[in-house]
C-alpha cells in the first residue's frame, strides 16, 4: 500500500490502539499535522509543549495506556524533556513523535535543530532518529513494545521533516525482533522459595509495595497475598490505591512525611517484602539505619534496583505478573495460619499507628488542608482520580486523601515536577471519561502550566481544580522555616493571583473559599457541578506537612504534631 511518511505515523498509531494524540505544531512537522486534518484523527491541541507530554503521561498513568505526544523541532522538542524525564523516573509509557530538520540539514545548526537523541538519552528507556521512510513502520512498531514492555518508560522518535514526504510502499511488521530484549521478564522460581522459607521464620513481617505494582495490574495479586500473611502494610506514595485505603493491616505510606505506624513498623520488623518499588531516598530515611533488624526481600524487574540503595538478603527477578502468582500459590499450598502467627505483631503496630494517625488542628474560622481534602473525598465516589502537582498540597492529598483502586492517585513522584498536575489531570479525565478527576494544586505549581485552562475550556474536560492557597511555595517556605530560621529567600508569593479571574478569563468557572463553613455551604453545589470549575481555597501561610523525616535522619526519628 503506497503512503507517505506522514499517513504511515497515523497508520502505525492506529495499529497500535492510539486513540488520542496530544501535541504543538511547528514547521517542520505540517505534513503530519495536515494528514492529521485531513483523516481527523483525533488530537488535543495543548498551550504549551510541556503540556502536551504531562497530558500524555496523565492519560497512560490513569488508563495503562501508551500515552503519545507530538511536538516539532528545536524549541517543541526541548519543550518535551522535563515531561519526558518526569515519565522516565516514575516508568510511564510514552511515545514522543517529533519533527526534525530535514536530511540534507541535519548536523549544521540549521534553523530549529537540536540533538533530540542527545539530549534525550538519559531519560529515555530507547530513542531513535529515523532518515529513512522505510525505517518508519518498523520503529514506531518498536518503540510501543518497548515502552509498554518489562519496566515501562517513554521512548522518543525523532523524524527528519522530509520522511514525512517521502512516499513508499507501506507493510506494518508483525513481529519485532530486538537484539538483548524480548520484553519478558521470567525469572527463576527457586528465589521464591527462599522468599517462603524465609517468611516462616520471620516474627515481625511487613509487606512494602510500590508502583511497580501499579504499573504491572498487578494489585489483586498483592490483596490476596496481603490476606493470607495478615501481617501489616505499606506502600510508597507510587503504590496508593493498590490496596484498598480502608484495609484494616494498612498503615498508609511510609517515608519523609508518610505515616508514624508505617515508618516506625518499617524500623522494628524482622522481614521487609518489597515488591515492586525501588528504595528511593525519601522513603528510606538515613540509608544506614534503614531497617536495622531487617532482613530485605526485592520483587523487582529491573536487576538495577537491585541493592542500588539499600542491600537486599533475597531478591526475585522478574515481572511482578509472573512472580506474584507463584508468590501467592506457593504461601497458599503451606498449611500454616500466618495470620494467627503475625496477630500480636500487627496488633501491636496498628495500636502505635493509633497514636499519631494523620491530622490537623482547627483554627477559628481558618480552613485547613487536611479538613479540605477529607471533605472532598466525602464527596468523592471510590472510582474518583486524584491528581497532584508537587509540594505541600501533594503530602497533604497523599495523607488525607483515600485511594481506593490503583491508578487514582496520580502525582510526579521521583522527578517532583511542578506544572505537571494540571495538564496530567486534563490528559487524565480524557483517558476515563467516566471517572470524576480532582486536581489539588498549590498557587506555585498551578502557575507553571496554567495555559491548559484553556485547553481545558476548549475541550468542556470537567474536572474540578483545588488550588491550595498559602501565598508562599509552600514547601519550600517549610523548609526555611524550620531549617533555614524562617529566612523566606524567594519563596513567597504575595503578588495579587486572583485564580478566579484568571479561570474566568481562560473560560472556566472560578470560586473562592476563604472560611472553614464554606467547605459545609458552597464546596458540596461546586463539586457537583458540570464541567471544569477552579476553587481558590486560601489556607494559612505557615502550615506545615506533618509528620516529617528531616533529611539525613532515621524513619523514627520524625518531627511529630498537628497541622
Amino acid at each position: 500500500m503506497k503512503m507517505n511518511g506522514a499517513q504511515a505515523v497515523l497508520e502505525c498509531l492506529r495499529k497500535e490502539g492510539v486513540d488520542l494524540i496530544f501535541g504543538y505544531p511547528g514547521g517542520v512537522v505540517l505534513k503530519l499535522y495536515d494528514e492529521i486534518y485531513k483523516e481527523n484523527f483525533p488530537h488535543i491541541l495543548t498551550g504549551h509543549e510541556q503540556g502536551a507530554v504531562h497530558a500524555a503521561d496523565g492519560y497512560a498513568r490513569a488508563t495503562g495506556k501508551v500515552g503519545v505526544v507530538i511536538a516539532t523541532s528545536g524549541p517543541g522538542a526541548a519543550n518535551l524533556i522535563t515531561g519526558i524525564a518526569t515519565a522516565n523516573m516514575d516508568s510511564i509509557p510514552i511515545v514522543c513523535i517529533t519533527g526534525q530538520v530535514a536530511n540534507p540539514a541535519i548536523g549544521k545548526d540549521s534553523f530549529q535543530e537540536v540533538d533530540v537523541c542527545g539530549i534525550t538519552t538519559p531519560i529515555t528507556k530507547h530513542n531513535y532518529l529515523v532518515k529513512n521512510v522505510k525505517e518508519l513502520p518498523r520503529v514506531i512498531k518498536e518503540a510501543f513494545f518497548i515502552a509498554r514492555t518489562g519496566r515501562p518508560g517513554p521512548v522518543s522518535i525523532d523524524v527528519a521533516a522530509d520522511v514525512f514526504n517521502t512516499e513508499f510502499d507501506f507493510n506494518y511488521p508483525e513481529e519485532i525482533k530486538l537484539r538483548g530484549y524480548s520484553g519478558k521478564y521470567i525469572g527463576d522460581s527457586s528465589e521464591i522459595d527462599e522468599v517462603i522459607s524465609a517468611i516462616e521464620k520471620s516474627e515481625k513481617p511487613i509487606i512494602f509495595y510500590g508502583g511497580g505494582v501499579t504499573l504491572s495490574d498487578t494489585s489483586e495479586e498483592l490483596r490476596k497475598i496481603a490476606q493470607k500473611l495478615g501481617c501489616p502494610i505499606t506502600s510508597t506514595i507510587m503504590g496508593l490505591g493498590c490496596i484498598d485505603a480502608n484495609e484494616k493491616n494498612y498503615l498508609h505510606f511510609a517515608g519523609m512525611h508518610g505515616s508514624y505506624g508505617a515508618n516506625m513498623a518499617i524500623q522494628e520488623s524482622d522481614l521487609i517484602i518489597a515488591i515492586g518499588m525501588r528504595f528511593s531516598d525519601r522513603v528510606t530515611g538515613r540509608v544506614a539505619d534503614f531497617a536495622p533488624n531487617a532482613k530485605i526481600v526485592h520483587f523487582e524487574i529491573d536487576p538495577a534496583e537491585f541493592n542500588k540503595n539499600v542491600r537486599v538478603d533475597y531478591k526475585v527477578l522478574g515481572d511482578l505478573r509472573w512472580s506474584l502468582p507463584i508468590f501467592r500459590e506457593k504461601l497458599n499450598s503451606i498449611q500454616k495460619d500466618f495470620a494467627a502467627k503475625y496477630k500480636n505483631w500487627t496488633q501491636s503496630v496498628l495500636e502505635k499507628a493509633a497514636t499519631h494517625p494523620f491530622s490537623y488542628q482547627n483554627e477559628g474560622d481558618q480552613i485547613k488542608p487536611g479538613a479540605l481534602i477529607i471533605k472532598i473525598n466525602e464527596l468523592s465516589d471510590e472510582n474518583t482520580i486524584a491528581v497532584t502537582d508537587v509540594g505541600q498540597h501533594q503530602m497533604w492529598a497523599a495523607q488525607f486523601f483515600k485511594t481506593h483502586q490503583p491508578r487514582n492517585f496520580l502525582t510526579s513522584g521521583g522527578l517532583g515536577t511542578m506544572g505537571y498536575g494540571l495538564p496530567a489531570a486534563m490528559g487524565a479525565k480524557l483517558g476515563c471519561p467516566d471517572k470524576k478527576v480532582i486536581l489539588f494544586t498549590g498557587d506555585g505549581s498551578i502557575m507553571m502550566n496554567i495555559q491548559e485552562l484553556a485547553t481545558i475550556a476548549d475541550h468542556d474536560i470537567d474536572l474540578k481544580v483545588i488550588i491550595v492557597h498559602n501565598f508562599i511555595l509552600g514547601m519550600v517556605g517549610q523548609w526555611q522555616r524550620l531549617f533555614y530560621n524562617h529566612h523566606y529567600s524567594q519563596s513567597e508569593l504575595k503578588g495579587k493571583r486572583d485564580f478566579v479571574k484568571i479561570a474566568e478569563a481562560m473560560g472556566v468557572k472560578g470560586y473562592r473559599l476563604e472560611k472553614s463553613e464554606q467547605l459545609e455551604t458552597d464546596l458540596p453545589k461546586i463539586l457537583s457541578e458540570k464541567g471544569c470549575a477552579v476553587i481558590d481555597v486560601i489556607i494559612p501561610e505557615e502550615e506545615n506537612v506533618l509528620p516529617m523525616v528531616p533529611g539525613g535522619k532515621r524513619l523514627d526519628q520524625m518531627l511529630l504534631g498537628t497541622n
